[in-house]
C-alpha cells in the first residue's frame, strides 16, 4: 500500500509507504478463511439433529464422518435422515434419504418419496448408497432456500448443448 499524495501534496509516490496500514510481523503468517459461508449454520443442523435423538446415533456418526454429507445440511423427519444443498426451509429435495429398517437395518429411498434405492444392512452402507448417488458438482450447503440453490444452479452450471439449440453462425 502506498500513500496517495506524495510529501509535496502533489502528484502520488510509489515509493513513500501509508503510514496507516500495519503490516503482519515477519514470521507472522497471513491465512485465508476458505470456510464456506454457511459451514456456521451446517453444523448447527447437525447439532440440531444430534440433540432431537430421532436418528439412531450410529446412523449420525456414520454420515457424519463422510465429508461430501457433511458439507449438507441434515434435518429428520419419522426419524429419517435427510441431507438438503440449501440452509433455509423449503430443503432441496435431490438426494436420497435414509430410513430406519427393522433389526438395525436401513432402508434408502428417494430422492423422492415415491423412489426407493434399496436396503441397506448398516449405516455406513446406507451413507455410500446416497453418495454414491449425490447429484453433479455437489457442493457445500448453499446458505438460501431451494429456490435459491436453483437459480444458483442454474448461474454455475454449464448449458447443456442439446438444449441450448444448434450454432447458427454464418460462414
Amino acid at each position: 500500500m502506498v500513500a496517495l499524495l506524495g510529501s509535496s501534496g502533489g502528484l502520488p509516490s510509489l515509493l513513500e509507504p501509508d503510514p496507516n496500514i500495519r503490516l503482519p510481523h515477519a514470521g507472522m503468517m497471513v491465512t485465508m478463511d476458505t470456510t464456506p459461508p454457511g459451514h456456521a449454520l451446517v453444523e448447527a443442523g447437525w447439532q440440531k439433529v444430534r440433540d432431537d435423538g430421532r436418528v439412531r446415533p450410529e446412523l449420525l456418526e456414520a454420515a457424519y464422518a463422510e465429508p461430501r454429507l457433511r458439507q449438507l445440511f441434515p434435518w429428520t423427519g419419522m426419524g429419517e435422515l435427510h441431507f438438503s444443498r440449501c440452509t433455509e426451509w423449503p430443503w432441496a429435495w435431490d438426494i436420497p434419504y435414509i430410513q430406519p429398517a427393522a433389526e438395525g437395518e436401513y432402508w434408502v429411498s428417494g430422492p423422492l418419496r415415491s423412489e426407493s434405492v434399496g436396503p441397506a444392512a448398516t449405516a455406513q452402507q446406507a451413507v455410500t448408497m446416497v453418495v454414491d448417488r449425490l447429484p453433479p458438482k455437489c457442493g457445500p450447503a448453499l446458505v438460501g432456500t431451494r429456490e435459491e440453490l436453483a437459480a444458483h444452479d442454474v448461474a454455475i452450471l454449464p448449458a447443456n448443448p442439446e438444449t441450448t439449440g444448434t450454432n447458427r453462425s454464418t460462414s
